[in-house]
């Protein structure tokens, strides 16, 4: 399941969404989307779990919860 990451802070790492979202189960990729002309992040990015019902954990945890001071929404990319 691919998983949508919004609002993050322009400081957040790659690493660190990984983090969050391993705590509930495997996680197959993680791309954060970064500008190509400054190469900063855009303050989204996506998650693909295969197991879809830890994508459901991790999605209903991390929904609103506060990472590097944002509130980041969570939700399954469309």
């Amino acid at each position: 399941m691919k998983i949508l990451i919004r609002n993050l802070s322009r400081n957040t790492t790659e690493i660190e969404i990984r983090t969050l979202f391993e705590a509930f189960g495997k996680v197959a990729e993680c791309d954060l989307v970064l500008d190509k002309n400054t190469g900063k992040s855009k303050g989204f990015s996506f998650v693909e779990m295969m197991d879809e019902d830890q994508a459901h954990r991790a999605m209903k945890a991390l929904n609103e919860t506060e990472v590097d001071k944002s509130r980041i929404r969570v939700k399954e990319a469309q």
